[in-house]
């Protein structure tokens, strides 16, 4: 995990991300990776010693309730920050963070990272 000291643009699985100085970019257990805005990260990752919070290394999700959605057929959605749209295949799933963040988790990596809860 890296905070980006510029403005880039992040290769997801899903689509292209704007990233603003000081977002976090993440890689997960596929080597996919993500962007988390810099206001949203410390509520959602705590680091692993012996990094330290706001450095770079490691980093785990804190527990959390999200809404999920698995989706029957190819979709799209427009990010919060206006301009970035990820793309879902069939079987994909649309998340809904609570904090006003969404993304789309392909269905094997979503087996692995999520339970899911009735």
């Amino acid at each position: 995990m890296r905070f980006t000291p510029v403005s880039c643009i992040v290769q997801t699985r899903e689509g292209a991300v704007h990233a603003k100085p000081g977002d976090a970019i993440l890689r997960g257990i596929a080597d996919e990776q993500w962007r988390v805005s810099s206001e949203r990260f410390a509520a959602k990752y705590r680091p692993v010693p012996p990094t330290q919070a706001g450095e770079p290394g490691r980093y785990v999700s804190n527990r959390n309730r999200v809404l999920a959605l698995r989706m029957i057929e190819p979709f799209e959605v427009l990010l919060a920050d206006g301009q970035s749209r990820l793309s879902g295949h069939r079987d994909d799933w649309l998340v809904d963070y609570g904090d006003g963040s969404l993304g789309v988790v392909a269905a094997e990596i979503f087996a692995k990272t999520y339970e899911v809860l009735n």
